[in-house]
């Protein structure tokens, strides 16, 4: 079975993927001249912010998963920035919401983007900020093609930022109108913004550590920081609830938070360790997905199988539901996730599953000690579906919605590093542009509920449990793989398959990235207005006849969509017989691996 037009790339000197072509090419650049994969993924994810302004920003987020062939151990670095302290759940009822904007000044908090790259770049890179910024400045400056999806995100808003947010129209209205497709675009705030960055750096001397800390500086503590706050709390943005609001970020929220690097949470699947972020994101659900699938014999089964796309789905929803009760910031509250990952506990759980029939409940499981809550579902109890309120990354203001809107980027170099990052946030369409800078805030906060109960409740300094989540996975404790895409909700589900493709259908990386994918929408979105669709699947349209009747026929309530218009996925890896591995998905026609 044939699922791939494009070759799986082969090589042993570097591959870097990424959902640009641009952004992969700068980082093969960087791997040329002698940089390692961290040195290139910084690169990358600064092109990024540039060419996909979009799907994310300067003013963005990012989870990092990195494995030092020296120190021989995967880390998370994390790129989450909390919600200002002025931030409350109390504070927003006194405005007169029932949910955080999904768009705007209001929900802005700590970019954390630019922290994160340079913890990367300082701990195990080899380049300096000049060096891992230059193809970001260039094309900031000069000019890059323009996205057709970039242009119509532009047009979709064009009048809310002629009418509303000046400072975006300034920007991306430049001609009067939306850019066309394919047309020359440069953003020189943006540009300036970045040399600036460069300048701070260059000023503290010759060593590499003393710049990347006063570039970080620059931005945290110095006049980055100082515009978002005189912006962010002096200015009244029309946001998504249809009324303007200032923001709450100040330049002592940005200068008190810092990148950290953690453990992952890991999790052993047959002969393979997956590394996931902790639970301030969705990314220990993969691996709860994997420890209900682990009682069932996928190996006797086909991609195109509905036996396979059924229990995959049926082990989603019970493994989400447990995400909206119990995962948020580990800071704030506990989350038992050994329990969680633990035999017993999915033994239990996997026996809810009926082999012949969708589930149509939200079935968020129990721990001793912990009471389960999910926000936005009134009843647990009753079998008859329930009501929560979200739909895609992230809302559009005031017209439309852009799906799926984040970035994706891997490296593997010579020495065998490996790097996996999900960069999002600071999309155009979501926050107004901060005058001089060339980039909006990001709008995470909207991932918050207002309400007390929820282990993800709004609170000041708290990071929103975010939706990124990058995948890298050793085999025999040397790194074999390192994958993601964007998606939102569906990133945990659209990589899972991959995932599956390849350790039990014996698919390559590229072959399994292509495979037909789907994904369920059966518990709460994450994303503003939170909407809930019980027992909906969306699965693409080259799934056979056969298998769509039989997933209806089992009661999911089946949307179809094109046949290559699920996920964007990208990744790396390394073969047993120490070749590197390069692959990308053509879907989205911009994704692209290089290497040699």
């Amino acid at each position: 079975m044939t699922f791939s037009n494009r070759q799986q790339l082969v090589g042993s000197f570097g591959m870097v993927t990424s959902t640009h072509w641009l952004a992969t090419a700068s980082g093969m650049s960087i791997l040329e001249r002698g940089g390692n994969a961290f040195d290139a993924a910084v690169a990358v994810g600064f092109v990024l912010q540039v060419v996909e302004p979009h799907l994310n920003g300067l003013g963005g987020e990012v989870p990092i998963i990195a494995y030092d062939a020296r120190e021989g151990q995967p880390l998370v670095v994390c790129g989450q920035g909390p919600a200002p302290a002025a931030a409350s759940i109390a504070g927003m009822r006194d405005l007169g919401l029932e949910i955080v904007p999904g768009s705007g000044l209001l929900p802005a908090c700590v970019p954390g983007a630019f922290g994160a790259w340079m913890a990367l770049l300082a701990r195990w890179g080899t380049r300096t900020v000049a060096d891992v910024l230059e193809h970001a400045i260039g094309y900031a400056e000069s000019g890059y093609p323009m996205l057709a999806s970039t242009a119509t995100t532009i047009g979709t808003v064009s009048e809310l930022f002629a009418k509303h947010w000046p400072s975006s129209a300034a920007v991306y209205l430049r001609g009067g109108g939306a850019p066309a497709p394919g047309a020359s675009f440069s953003n020189p705030e943006l540009a300036n913004t970045y040399r600036r960055l460069v300048e701070a750096a260059e000023a503290a001397g010759s060593d590499r550590d003393s710049g990347i800390e006063a570039a970080r500086r620059a931005f945290y503590e110095g006049f980055v920081a100082a515009a978002v706050e005189s912006f962010v709390t002096g200015t009244e943005a029309l946001d998504s609830s249809g009324v303007p609001h200032r923001g709450l970020l100040t330049a002592h929220d940005m200068a008190g938070w810092r990148a950290t690097i953690e453990e992952p949470l890991t999790y052993q699947y047959r002969d393979r360790t997956v590394c996931k972020t902790g639970p301030w994101g969705q990314g220990p659900v993969f691996a709860q997905q994997l420890a209900l699938l682990s009682g069932f014999d996928l190996d006797e089964t086909e991609p195109d199988d509905p036996d396979f796309v059924h229990t995959v789905v049926e082990c989603a929803k019970l493994a989400f539901a447990d995400r909206e009760a119990y995962y948020g910031d580990p800071e704030f509250v506990t989350v038992p996730l050994e329990t969680l990952l633990s035999k017993d506990y999915n033994d239990a759980r996997r026996r809810q599953i009926d082999a012949e029939t969708a589930s149509t409940e939200l079935r968020p499981g129990h721990v001793d000690g912990h009471t389960p809550y999910v926000a936005g579902a009134p009843d647990h109890s009753r079998g008859n579906g329930y009501q929560a309120h979200g739909t895609g990354e992230p809302t559009v203001a005031t017209s439309g919605r852009v799906a799926g809107d984040t970035c994706h980027l891997d490296v593997v170099d010579r020495w065998g590093n490996m790097v996996t990052a999900t960069p999002s946030g600071g999309w155009l369409q979501s926050s107004p542009v901060v005058p001089g800078l060339g980039f909006g805030t990001t709008t995470r906060g909207q991932m918050f509920w207002l309400d007390e109960r929820s282990p993800n409740a709004l609170a000041g300094g708290k990071r929103p449990r975010t939706t990124l989540t990058p995948t890298l996975v050793l085999k025999d404790g040397a790194p074999e793989l390192a994958f993601g895409t964007p998606g939102g909700d569906a990133q945990d589900q659209w990589t899972l398959l991959p995932f599956l493709h390849y350790i039990h259908h014996g698919l390559d990386l590229q072959e399994s990235i292509e495979a037909p994918s789907f994904h369920s929408t059966h518990f709460p979105s994450s994303f503003y207005p939170r909407d809930a669709h019980p027992a909906q699947l969306h699965i693409e349209d080259r799934f056979s006849s056969q298998t769509l009747r039989g997933l209806d026929e089992r009661g999911h309530d089946l949307v179809q969509e094109g046949p290559w218009s699920l996920g964007r996925c990208t990744g790396v890896g390394i073969s047993a017989d120490g070749f590197l591995t390069g692959a990308a998905t053509q879907r989205g026609q911009q994704g692209y691996a290089a290497g040699r």
